[in-house]
């Protein structure tokens, strides 16, 4: 897995003018920067698109990040604009899909990145300005033609596969992604432009779902997963979920919230075909150790009490007390140290006495035992003159510390920089 940046550290993109004419598919692979994400559908950092999407022994499902799919339809027909991916995509190349499948990115002209409050009303800007970005790039619909404010913005889905299909079972690319889903409607398919771009689609049609149905049923055709698992569990009325689908009343998916549902995320294993990769990677999201209510995976973690940044997120050392009692070395220092020559703490000194208040040092010294006490043991020891700054600056960098180290506590990166 590559380096990650923190979320609030600017990227190689920062506030520049993204322009995808100017950009080959490598490059595009090397310079995107994707949102990295927690299990939460929090924003934790950075990566390269290319790093984010390679499935290895390491990564074996690379690194989970946010992507949005959007489906654009024609409200005076009902039908739904497809796109065929273009050969020479790195990623599912070939496959038939939803209207346009992408990445918000970090460090775009317009502000991409959507917040936990931006999900809790629906708004999702940052996703939307990425789709309409994409939409102008792959499909050549003029900004301006797709409104920002007429996405629909209906649920999330967390999902992973292997580009198997395209590339072997021992696939190095695949998708691991938080995926938000986007509807949008036109009119008339004749009230937008449509100028594919040669690198990124070899082909479009509109369907209607009786089309789309035979389109899936034919082995010939190739499709993505993502779109699969969103048409078939969402759309089409009948299917995996038993109901009626959003497809079944665009009017009323487009103007009532029936359909939408910003607090889950719907997590789903890809089919049997997407299994496996470079990092030969199985069912996880429908196994125990998929991730929980809280976004933690409950069979991989070590102390799930602590957050991240405190061993929380990895499986944490523990030795027995007779482990612990058999290093003579360390329990022979321990005794020493406590029982026969205690160190003393300069803190009793007579010039800190006179020059600090006697229960603010108090407080002080508590907390920096309760904070570490082997530092405590240090500080402690340095002379007079210094022992007090340096007690000060090591409270203040363990605070903050603790707060940038923390995950779930803030609503967004803003708020938590404003504390910092």
């Amino acid at each position: 897995m590559g380096n990650k940046q923190s979320s609030s550290s600017s990227s190689s993109t920062t506030n520049k003018k993204w322009d995808g004419n100017a950009m080959s598919q490598n490059d595009f692979m090397e310079r995107d920067t994707v949102l990295v994400l927690n299990n939460d559908d929090i924003v934790i950092g950075s990566e390269s698109k290319k790093a984010s999407h390679v499935f290895s022994t390491d990564q074996s499902r690379g690194v989970l990040h946010r992507a949005f799919s959007v489906c654009l339809f024609d409200s005076s027909t009902g039908e739904m604009l497809l796109q065929k991916r273009a050969s020479t995509k790195i990623t599912f190349p070939n496959v038939w899909t939803n209207t346009c499948c992408s990445h918000p990115l970090h460090g775009m002209e317009v502000n991409e990145v959507d917040g936990p409050e931006d999900v809790k009303d629906g708004s999702v800007k940052g996703v939307k300005a990425a789709a309409v970005r994409k939409l102008e790039h792959e499909l050549g619909i003029p900004v301006g033609e797709l409104p920002i404010e007429n996405f629909k913005f209906l649920t999330r889905l967390h999902y992973w596969a292997a580009d198997t299909v395209t590339h072997g079972e021992k696939s190095p690319w695949g998708e691991h992604e938080i995926d938000y889903v986007l509807f949008i409607t036109v009119p008339s398919k004749d009230s937008i432009t449509l100028k594919p771009h040669p690198d990124e689609v070899d082909d479009v049609c509109w369907v209607t779902q009786s089309k789309l149905l035979e389109m899936f049923a034919n082995d010939d055709l190739l499709f993505s997963p993502w779109f699969r698992l969103i048409a078939n569990r969402w759309m089409i009325g009948g299917g995996e979920n038993g109901k009626g689908g959003w497809w079944d009343d665009l009017d009323r998916t487009m103007n009532t919230d029936d359909f939408c549902d910003y607090e889950n995320i719907h997590r789903f294993d890809p089919p049997t075909e997407h299994l496996g990769g470079g990092g030969d990677a199985g069912p996880w999201l429908d196994t125990k150790e998929a991730p929980s209510a809280n976004g933690t995976v409950e069979d991989t973690v070590g102390d799930a009490s602590k957050k991240q940044g405190a061993y929380g997120k990895i499986k944490t050392h523990k030795e027995s007390k007779l482990s612990q009692l058999m290093h003579i070395d360390e329990v022979c220092s321990a005794i020493s140290l406590l029982y026969i020559n205690p160190l003393k703490s300069n803190l009793e000194s007579d010039n800190i006495k006179k020059s600090f208040d006697t229960d603010d040092l108090a407080f002080c010294d508590d907390i920096l035992c309760k904070v570490s006490r082997s530092f405590a043991a240090v500080i402690r020891q340095l002379p007079s003159e210094l022992l007090v700054d340096v007690l000060i600056f090591y409270l203040v960098l363990r605070a903050l510390d603790t707060i940038e180290d923390d995950m779930t506590f803030f609503d967004s990166n803003d708020e938590k920089v404003k504390v910092l």
